[in-house]
């Protein structure tokens, strides 16, 4: 009896011993990665801008005088010809000066008629010696003074009349007219710019250009589509880059004119696709998620595959970038038909094994793993 007690108790250890002892370890799962193959090419460099349609040829209407806005002739959108009335001040008050110029030419005239009436009759006195030299030599004087100021009074008058004509504003160019900045009562500034008018026959797609982007854009083909038709493209050839950056924007400004004639609305927003071929050195593009960073430098996730096996080891190798498209970048540095990391780029490590979807028979667990 005490031989069975004591067997049934070793048992009952050896059990306990046996369900506290610690669990096998577990095969951690490999980390599924996505991949793509380097495939190098002579790439088109690709960039997209928008701009707007400007014309070639537009210019901004001022009165020469300032004054009240009596009566407008224009709206937006209207067709105007050269010599065409746009605006008119109150000229009360240009009247007025012309009126007084005009008085006061008269009596400068009349003082130069009596001067030089006065000059003669001495000369005839001066003969016979009832005048002196002197007082013959101011009435030479005298007449060539008032002379001198009836003609300044004529030049004076001739301003006035002509501040008088320019309370009438009118078209400088024959164009349709792009803006109105004024309404009548308001008072307006001499060259205050009051109404643009612009030429529809020359249109224009303007861009602005990034400064980094500013030697490609020089190389580059170019085709514009318009936001009302994204559907029909045409070719535009560059007419004018600034060599000046905008002060704010620091972008170069860029204008460009359709290679056939057409005509475009103005204002229209413009879709410009610069397309540059790089056949300096040959490119691959990966996806814009592959890219890292390596001590500073640009670098991608190379995945090293084990032979028949459907995994793989990491390692960052440093690459040159050579361009950006879209959502890709074009890169150089490796060798073709490289694995690189597509996405998760920032759990990778130098040595860390991966699986690879798509290679040999666990192709449905490891996207099944990188669904989750």
């Amino acid at each position: 009896m005490k031989n069975s007690n004591t067997a049934a108790v070793a048992l009952a250890v050896a059990f306990l011993l046996s369900a506290c002892s610690p669990d096998q370890p577990t095969v951690q799962a490999l980390r599924p990665v996505r991949v793509v193959e380097i495939s190098y090419d002579n790439a088109r460099e690709i960039n997209r801008y928008v701009g707007t349609v400007q014309s070639r040829h537009q210019v901004d209407q001022a009165f020469r005088v300032g004054g009240k806005v009596a009566q407008r002739k224009v709206d937006v959108g209207q067709i105007v010809r050269e010599g065409d009335v746009l605006a008119v001040l109150d000229d009360s008050d240009y009247r007025l000066t012309e009126e007084a110029s005009r008085q006061q030419w008269a009596a400068a005239v009349e003082q130069a008629r009596q001067a030089e009436s006065d000059r003669q009759r001495l000369t005839a006195l001066k003969a016979d010696g009832s005048v002196s030299a002197a007082d013959d030599e101011r009435a030479h004087t005298t007449a060539q003074t008032t002379v001198a100021t009836a003609e300044a009074e004529a030049r004076k008058l001739e301003l006035a009349r002509n501040r008088l004509k320019y309370t009438v504003l009118r078209a400088s160019r024959s164009g349709v007219v792009t803006s109105v900045r004024f309404e009548v009562g308001q008072v307006v500034a001499e060259g205050q710019p009051v109404v643009s008018i612009a030429n529809p026959g020359e249109p224009e797609i303007v861009v602005d250009v990034p400064e980094d982007h500013l030697a490609a854009f020089k190389a580059a083909q170019f085709k514009a589509t318009l936001a009302s038709e994204p559907n029909e493209a045409f070719d535009v050839a560059l007419r004018e880059l600034s060599p000046q950056a905008a002060e704010q924007t620091r972008t170069y400004r860029a204008r460009l004119k359709p290679v056939s004639a057409r005509s475009l609305p103005l204002g229209a927003t413009a879709t410009l696709v610069a397309e540059r071929e790089m056949e300096e050195v040959p490119v691959a593009a990966v996806p814009a998620s592959a890219l890292t960073q390596d001590r500073g430098q640009p670098a991608l996730w190379v995945v090293k595959p084990e032979d028949f096996k459907p995994v793989g080891t990491v390692r960052l190798e440093p690459v040159a970038v050579m361009g950006y498209r879209n959502d890709e970048v074009l890169v150089s540095g490796l060798s073709p038909r490289a694995l690189v990391v597509t996405a998760g780029v920032q759990k990778m490590a130098p040595g860390l094994r991966v699986a690879l979807p798509g290679l040999g028979g666990a192709e449905t667990n490891t996207q099944q793993q990188a669904t989750r």
